[in-house]
């Protein structure tokens, strides 16, 4: 977890810059937004750019951008999983990588722990996170026991003490895909809207396979 890296005048333009363009979204949020130009420069921001490459211990590429948007109009919760599934420019069958899918118009596959390890995750908090309104929650440690299946991830889920992960805005938490968590509906009604940027040191992840921007 690191401290707040942009000022809450730099999230109020931010913020701006997002209502104003054209992003298809959901209640919960939007996906594949790195094409938007106000993300795309945060995502490049040198701040974030040498926090990506300390965990990736190489220069870290952004390749895909989420917009996550909590409120009480759009209350949801996530159970306990991991992230697996990667965006993909073309299918081609290889070994450990599937089932395949696909995503308001892209490609994905779940894709192996040699390859996932190789990915970090920035998530800078656009508002204060707190014990109230549905923060991260994590089970320190499980990034490093591989995919994990559904009744795996449960497992773990019973013996690993969770950590909640608060932010102050403009905060920036630092996850694993393979990490796996959750978060909570928010209990009043301050919103938690999270940018979640994942980083690789390569978009050529496997001979073969590409990932997408998005």
């Amino acid at each position: 977890m690191c401290p707040p890296m942009f000022s809450r005048a730099e999230l109020r333009r931010l913020i701006a810059d997002l209502d104003a363009s054209t992003l298809k979204r959901t209640r919960a949020g939007a996906r594949h937004i790195l094409s938007c130009e106000a993300v795309a420069r945060l995502a490049r921001a040198p701040q974030l750019l040498n926090v990506a490459s300390r965990w990736l211990g190489a220069t870290a590429l952004p390749f895909k951008a989420t917009l996550f948007d909590k409120s009480p109009d759009a209350n949801w919760l996530v159970a306990w999983h991991q992230d697996t599934a990667l965006p993909i420019c073309e299918r081609r069958e290889a070994a450990g990588w599937g089932p395949w899918s696909e995503k308001a118009g892209v490609t994905y596959a779940h894709a192996p722990a040699s390859v996932l390890e190789r990915v970090v995750a920035l998530r800078v908090h656009l508002d204060d996170s707190t014990e109230d309104n549905g923060p991260l929650r994590v089970l320190p440690g499980t990034h490093v026991s591989g995919v994990l299946s559904d009744a795996q991830v449960h497992e773990q889920s019973l013996r690993v003490q969770p950590v909640t992960c608060t932010a102050a805005a403009g905060g920036v938490v630092v996850m694993r895909p393979l990490l796996i968590h959750a978060s909570s509906k928010l209990n009043d009604d301050a919103p938690r809207r999270v940018l979640h940027i994942e980083y690789a040191t390569t978009l050529d992840v496997e001979p073969g396979l590409r990932l997408r921007a998005a």
